[in-house]
């Protein structure tokens, strides 16, 4: 069951070998009876042993001229010698991996038994033994090889989430509750991935997630800082990342507070603005810019247009500064950046 935000899983391992579930059984209780038991126990024991030790060399060994005796028939031969003392041996079961009986010691696991030597793991082959093992279809595995085989694996590191043996904090074991049960270590599942929960972080800084949670882009995780930063829409104005209420205006992206006219900063009212130079402007400032205002009035000049001693004028603000006349142009006098008619030029200063 679920215990917090993490996944918790259970894997049953299996019981240790048990002790012999039968042995040489004496019918006479004298002590010769007794000993000889207790040393067809040894012997048939070192036998199994050596018998694996010579299947393991396989053709190392030189053959000698002389046909050697079989296990099967020596072990014949130690029966028949023991029951004419009046000894009868019981076989302990049969061996689930070679099928012959055991006469010696018995390991029992995953509900049949074993030779102790044959009990092994089902993918490396190592002898099991007396270790802890873990069970899946029915087959015993090492720890090593089962995590390898079985255990989910953390995107990041790619090394297997292992099981670790801790105190069970749920009910599922049996009294006391500080029984040892197999958990799975913290499994953190994201981007349909299963990571070490600390090897979780931010691809660009590196950093834990906190409350604000994380971004994904092309499958690797960000926090909200560095994906805004690298990936979202840069407002033209101020460089900072867009992400809401923006406006698209000359080929990018603005906060609407920032979409306002380079010169004076202020908002365009109505919604229309002059672009220069990529950057946007009100009419005053973009005519001032162009050289368009008119030396008069000081407003933009839009229409016609006369163009007197460099500088541009509306053509009702093209007048004498002194009897207010419109001017025609050639027709006036210029003193002291002021424009006169001729009467008033010739009346004023000559």
């Amino acid at each position: 069951p679920p215990v917090a935000s993490w996944k918790l899983w259970h894997h049953p391992i299996s019981a240790l070998p048990s002790s012999p579930s039968g042995v040489l059984r004496p019918l006479l209780p004298s002590k010769l009876a007794t000993a000889a038991a207790q040393q067809l126990d040894e012997l048939l024991d070192d036998l199994g042993h050596m018998q694996n030790k010579l299947v393991a060399v396989g053709g190392g060994a030189v053959e000698s001229s002389e046909p050697k005796p079989s296990l099967d028939n020596m072990l014949g031969s130690l029966t028949r010698d023991l029951q004419e003392l009046g000894i009868t041996a019981t076989p302990a079961g049969i061996c689930a991996a070679c099928c012959k009986p055991i006469a010696a010691k018995a390991l029992t696991a995953l509900g049949k038994t074993w030779h102790p030597e044959h009990f092994t793991c089902a993918r490396c082959g190592d002898e099991l033994g007396s270790r802890p093992f873990f069970e899946r279809d029915r087959q015993a595995y090492c720890e090593e090889d089962y995590h390898q085989a079985f255990s989910p694996r953390c995107a990041y590191c790619a090394s297997p989430i292992r099981e670790v043996s801790s105190p069970c904090p749920t009910q599922c074991c049996p009294p006391p509750a500080t029984s040892p049960c197999l958990l799975l270590q913290k499994v953190l599942t994201a981007l349909d991935q299963t990571w070490h929960p600390e090897h979780f972080f931010c691809t660009h800084c590196g950093k834990m997630f906190g409350d604000d949670g994380f971004h994904e882009r092309n499958g690797k995780p960000y926090c909200r800082q560095d994906f805004l930063a690298i990936f979202a829409p840069k407002c033209q104005g101020c460089e900072r990342p867009v992400t809401d209420n923006y406006l698209s205006a000359l080929q990018g992206v603005w906060h609407a507070e920032c979409f306002v006219c380079t010169e004076c900063l202020s908002s365009f009212d109505g919604g229309s603005f002059f672009e220069l130079d990529g950057q946007p402007y009100c009419e005053l400032h973009f005519h001032q810019r162009q050289g368009n205002i008119c030396h008069g009035c000081g407003h933009p000049v839009t229409g016609r247009c006369i163009t007197a001693a460099e500088r541009k004028y509306h053509p009702e603000h093209f007048i004498c500064a002194y009897c207010l006349g419109q001017l025609q142009k050639g027709t006036f006098h210029e003193h002291g950046n002021k424009m006169y008619c001729q009467a008033c030029h010739a009346k004023l200063f000559l």
